[in-house]
């Protein structure tokens, strides 16, 4: 796309919104501290109906995320190229995301189909901020459920990472966490072994 033709195509979004918006559901977001510029609250399904109107590409993925609109940050994340994206934008986004719906979103649709996705993961694990941690456990359960192991380094960090994660005063961090441990205890018998002896879980 050129310059005009993403800033055409940015604008024509933003009109389509006004069709979709939702009130109550925009108000009920602030209430609970999601705040944008612009919420309109359009629904998850009708905003993935929107994307297949367009193909994936870059710069209009960019254009769309540098708005301070929710629906915008969205379908950002369903147009990004999952080839194109390189870790420096990757680092810019989660900077920016502030929300569990959008660190949900942009984990499940793009960065857990990232071929850098597991580093991604790995280092996300050991932050301090509940988004970077959360972010890191949703790609990681992705990774563990398409049946992909991890090395020994690698379970010896996720083992020693997730038991702080599961204590975390942040209950989005904690059911992420969980979610991962049982993902990581369905790959096999061997790795279910290893999560209750380190982690003390008899739920698994």
């Amino acid at each position: 796309m050129t310059a005009e033709q993403v800033h055409e195509t940015v604008k024509k979004i933003k009109q389509s919104f006004r069709l979709l918006m939702n009130g109550v559901t925009a108000r009920s977001m602030r209430e609970k501290g999601v705040d944008y510029k612009l919420n309109w609250g359009v629904s998850l399904p009708d905003l993935q109906q929107m994307a297949t109107e367009y193909e994936r590409d870059y710069d209009l993925a960019i254009a769309l995320w540098k708005e301070d609109i929710r629906e915008c940050k969205i379908l950002a994340t369903l147009l990004m190229p999952k080839d194109q994206m390189p870790a420096e934008v990757v680092d810019i986004w989660m900077e920016q995301i502030h929300s569990q719906e959008m660190v949900e979103i942009a984990s499940f649709h793009l960065f857990q189909h990232l071929d850098y996705a597991p580093v991604l993961a790995y280092e996300w694990m050991a932050r301090e901020d509940d988004i970077h941690q959360m972010a890191a456990y949703l790609i990681l359960s992705r990774l563990f459920g398409r049946g992909q192991e991890p090395n020994e380094r690698g379970i010896n960090e996720f083992l020693d990472q997730v038991e702080v994660a599961l204590q975390s005063q942040h209950a989005g961090v904690r059911h992420a966490a969980l979610n991962c441990v049982r993902r990581f205890a369905e790959l096999g018998e061997e790795y279910e072994n290893m999560a209750r002896k380190s982690l003390h879980l008899d739920f698994l």
